[in-house]
């Protein structure tokens, strides 16, 4: 449905779906009443509202029964439903002031996922955080990791209780230490050289190094 449409309807009144809403503003304005549909997108709810009252757009946050309306979720464009006599909440976000980039909008402080992301993963997270309400940090743990990790992990938590039976706990958490420091050692390419000299051809050390022969070396020369 255009804006276009919901303008002229909402002014002749005479859609079948249409009911009647009061915008409350916050600040000195004064509450209205709108008609509109009584299923409509977010975003077309939003545009109206700023197009009939001269306001910003992008500074718009509608709240319904406490909740915030958002536009779209998981690629998604989000409707919602009202009743007749429903109440709507409009809030203008103040703009930032001239010179100073401040973004002061909540959803991107959060965690979230590429654009590129595969849609089981949408809506695995759209789950976990709508429904489950795993904080940021968690959902950042769980989707930072891939299936090789996340098998290794799985893995790791079922060899466990065997080796705690065979009283072999220590050397399995030990065991694993070394494993994930020998895991994450990488690979020197050619030419490189390492941060330890006993690891490099005639034990070659990095430039600026300090060690004991290099302050021996600038007390004589008057350096130091």
């Amino acid at each position: 449905m255009e804006m276009e449409e919901i303008v002229e309807e909402e002014t002749s009144g005479k859609h079948e779906n249409m009911v009647e809403i009061t915008v409350k503003t916050i600040g000195p304005a004064r509450p209205s009443r709108l008609h509109v549909p009584s299923s409509i997108k977010v975003l077309d709810l939003r545009k109206l509202i700023a197009r009939k009252n001269h306001l910003p757009v992008e500074n718009l946050k509608l709240i319904l029964q406490g909740k915030v309306l958002h536009d779209r979720a998981d690629e998604d464009d989000i409707y919602v439903r009202f009743n007749d006599g429903d109440s709507l909440i409009v809030a203008v976000k103040p703009k930032a002031p001239v010179g100073l980039d401040i973004d002061d909008n909540d959803e991107d402080l959060k965690f979230q996922l590429p654009q590129s992301t595969s849609q089981w993963k949408k809506k695995l997270y759209s789950f976990l955080r709508n429904r489950m309400k795993l904080p940021d940090i968690v959902l950042m743990a769980i989707f930072s990791l891939g299936l090789k990790a996340w098998a290794l992990i799985i893995l790791w938590f079922t060899l466990a209780p065997i080796a705690h039976k065979l009283d072999l706990g220590p050397l399995y958490i030990l065991g694993t230490g070394f494993c994930l420091i020998f895991l994450n050692l990488g690979r020197r390419q050619p030419g490189d050289v390492s941060a330890y000299s006993i690891f490099n051809e005639d034990f070659r050390e990095l430039p600026g190094t300090l060690n004991a022969d290099a302050i021996d070396r600038d007390i004589r020369t008057g350096q130091f």
